[in-house]
């Protein structure tokens, strides 16, 4: 072969790599826009590939029994739930109807005498909506005089206490504020379409009003809550970390669309005192979580981004949840072709550890360390040797190869959760947290300030911390907003343990 015919073997070769990676990339978005967006990548979620890896040898249970034929008629017909409609009204206040005949119409038809009730029956059950109203609270304290010091020339009078408002010289009532704070927090609806709202229940509150309302509270009384919970949140040994863009307006020194960062660092599945806790930052650095996490010791479960290498002090956990996607996004578009099959082959393997892990759920945290020894670890080392031996055949900078680079420049971080029964192989928790977030996001598009981003952080804060720990985020608010106002938390630090959402008084009043 000439010197020629070689280069032009050689760009063929190299526009046929290229090509593959363009196909493999359309592939990808393709499967992005219009696939499913579900994680859950069970090997059966592969059609076809099963066969690849012993599917009989893995679904194969000796205990399992032949069904009877009465069994399969028992599926095939439509199962009933007694009770379910019960369970779900039992909470709701009741009120009886009873429907009765007009007294002008008790009369027989056949004999015309009158007729007498000799009993009821029910008939069914229903749901009635009633819609919100609001009431107007005019607010008056008496005043109290003593005669006898009036008498004797030195007059004494007093005036009955007053409750402080969450806001100073506004409308703003505690449970105002709190169904504000629901809707665009919990439910996700932006001021402009609640601005509409209020005015359809007879208020004209425009949504400057309701953004100085949020500002106002957060300044006054929420932040110093939000700061506690930061307190508590860094004594505890082990966090889930997760951050996500957001536009924030009117940064100094920044256009408006640059993108920010919204920060996520929370308690971990089984802490005796769950935390959310959110903060706004106006980038992605690494020097972000360097400084929140500043004198911190303990496990941090992450995705693999380097931001967080600089952190010193801490233990790493990585997500495997985010190693199985690179596997699952190396997936072709036609999974019955041979190229499919060491990506079905990455995801099976790691399904494996998923399943294992789901048996060991509920251990405690030093039996689990030592089953995940016995019977997780051989498993991980045969999936790193395995991603070894294949990953030298990938073509480079394709989605494969990206996988198992993925893996094999991060393997220490990936194993060093069996070193300790709390950590989690999985860094849902904190991707789970931040959904709320991301789907309020998508509604309200941007934050108006970063003092209004600070808020909204803080806010979302007390939100989701009062919901992991089994309180309505509502009831909550309302709470902390209807107390908080009248305590004496700057003189004494210490009372800010009360609005905390394990405190036994939270528990009681907020559930």
């Amino acid at each position: 072969m000439s010197d020629r015919e070689l280069q032009y073997q050689n760009q063929i070769t190299e526009l046929e790599q290229q090509i593959r990676l363009l196909k493999e990339q359309v592939d990808f978005l393709t499967r992005k826009l219009y696939g499913t967006k579900s994680e859950k990548t069970s090997v059966l979620d592969i059609e076809g590939q099963m066969s690849l890896f012993n599917e009989t040898e893995y679904f194969a249970d000796p205990s399992a029994k032949e069904p009877e034929l009465v069994e399969v008629e028992k599926y095939l017909r439509k199962r009933k739930y007694t009770g379910r409609r019960e369970e779900l009204i039992k909470d709701l206040p009741h009120s009886k109807v009873l429907h009765t005949i007009d007294e002008s119409e008790q009369v027989c038809e056949k004999c015309g005498s009158s007729m007498v009730k000799v009993g009821e029956e029910f008939v069914r059950t229903q749901v009635q909506f009633i819609p919100a109203s609001l009431k107007v609270i005019d607010h008056y304290r008496e005043t109290y005089e003593c005669r006898t010091c009036r008498k004797q020339g030195t007059p004494y009078m007093e005036k009955a206490p007053v409750p402080c408002p969450p806001v100073l010289h506004s409308l703003a009532s505690a449970s105002t504020i709190a169904w504000l704070i629901h809707q665009k927090f919990e439910l996700g609806i932006p001021l402009y379409r609640q601005e509409k709202e209020w005015e359809a229940l007879g208020l004209k509150l425009s949504r400057a009003t309701m953004s100085n309302w949020l500002l106002a509270v957060f300044r006054d009384w929420l932040s110093h809550v939000v700061g506690r919970l930061k307190q508590e949140l860094l004594k505890q040994d082990y966090l889930h970390i997760d951050e996500t863009h957001v536009q924030v307006l009117k940064e100094p020194g920044r256009k408006n669309t640059s993108d920010s960062y919204m920060w996520v660092y929370c308690s971990i599945k089984d802490a005796e005192t769950p935390i959310r806790y959110f903060e706004y930052q106006p980038g992605r650095g690494g020097k972000y979580p360097e400084a929140f996490l500043k004198g911190y010791n303990g496990c941090i479960h992450t995705d693999a981004y380097s931001g967080y290498n600089g952190i010193l002090g801490v233990k790493r956990c990585l997500c495997y949840t985010h190693l199985r996607r690179t596997f699952v996004d190396a997936l072709p578009k036609d999974v019955h072709t041979p190229e499919a099959s060491k990506s079905a082959e990455g995801v099976f393997r790691l399904n494996q550890l998923f399943d294992l892990e789901a048996q060991l759920d509920g251990l405690p945290p030093d039996q689990k360390k030592k089953e995940r020894l016995i019977r997780e670890k051989p498993l991980l080392e045969a999936f790193w040797s395995w991603a070894e031996k294949n990953a030298a055949l990938e073509l480079p900078k394709s989605k494969l190869s990206k996988a198992f680079d993925y893996a094999l420049n991060h393997r220490q971080e990936f194993f060093n959760y069996l070193e300790d029964g709390h950590c989690s192989i999985s860094n849902s928790l904190a991707e789970n947290c931040i959904r709320p977030f991301v789907i309020g996001r998508k509604n309200w598009l941007f934050a108006g300030s970063p003092k209004g981003a600070s808020a909204s952080a803080g806010i979302y804060t007390l939100v989701e911390t009062a919901r992991a720990n089994g309180l309505a985020p509502m009831k909550y608010l309302k709470y902390i907003l209807s107390d908080m106002p009248g305590s004496a938390f700057l003189e004494h630090p210490e009372y800010l343990d009360d609005y905390l959402p394990w405190n036994p008084i939270a528990q009681e009043r907020c559930r």
